[in-house]
């Protein structure tokens, strides 16, 4: 019985396993958590008022109770291997601003997740976010090889979804009752970029980065 089937991937060398490096870019750095550190810059912006601790709603952990608390749980992405977590700091100071992984890296599929992802209010809206993302996806397609890059949030955090789609993922569905997270339902909204689509949105982000204040618009595509 003659079936269809897919194509033939002719290229499977593997890229190599998650691995922290420094990246950095222009107006970010993405380095190894500092607890002490980090958590001095970052605390005091995410914690204390309904409007700072909104960073959290979508998260699987967050907002703490104390700075010690958060310390200690960034004590554990220091030791996380996948997850791999980068603290996300601003170049010229070195001062934390938020965090972003690489996670479920499958070696054998040569496909990685970006995730976790969280910023201050305060750099929203600015270059952070879209500097962080080529960083993270000019290493998972050129370090680690990858066909395909996933973005996953919840189905209900409209910026999230927004922001997959202006950086360049396509949505791919949603996933009916997927997780539970702190006691609620969660379906999840699935996006993903592949190795097909990265020269292209590759050229508009760094278009984009390298336009002059004020920007322009992104949406680097997605459908």
């Amino acid at each position: 019985m003659d079936l269809p089937v897919g194509p033939r991937v002719e290229d499977t060398t593997l890229g190599p396993p998650l691995e922290r490096r420094t990246l950095e870019g222009r107006l970010v750095r993405l380095r190894e958590p500092d607890p002490e550190r980090d958590v001095a810059a970052t605390y005091p912006l995410t914690h204390g008022s309904p409007e700072a601790e909104a960073v959290w709603t979508y998260m699987g952990y967050g907002p703490f109770p104390t700075p010690e608390a958060m310390a200690g749980w960034m004590a554990g992405t220091v030791a996380s291997a996948d997850p791999m977590w980068h603290t996300v700091s601003t170049v010229d100071d070195d001062r934390a601003v938020g965090m972003a992984a690489l996670m479920r890296r499958d070696t054998g599929n040569t496909t990685v997740e970006r995730g976790a992802i969280w910023f201050a209010p305060q750099v929203e809206r600015t270059g952070v976010n879209t500097e962080t993302a080529h960083l993270m996806l000019e290493e998972a397609f050129g370090r680690y090889r990858c066909r395909r890059v996933e973005w996953k949030c919840d189905a209900l955090n409209a910026a999230s979804r927004h922001a997959a789609l202006r950086l360049g993922f396509a949505f791919e569905g949603i996933f009916r009752k997927h997780l539970i997270v702190k006691g609620r339902n969660r379906d999840t909204a699935w996006f993903a970029m592949t190795d097909d689509d990265w020269p292209r949105v590759r050229e508009t982000l760094r278009a984009w980065l390298d336009h002059p204040d004020p920007k322009p618009p992104l949406r680097a595509g997605g459908a």
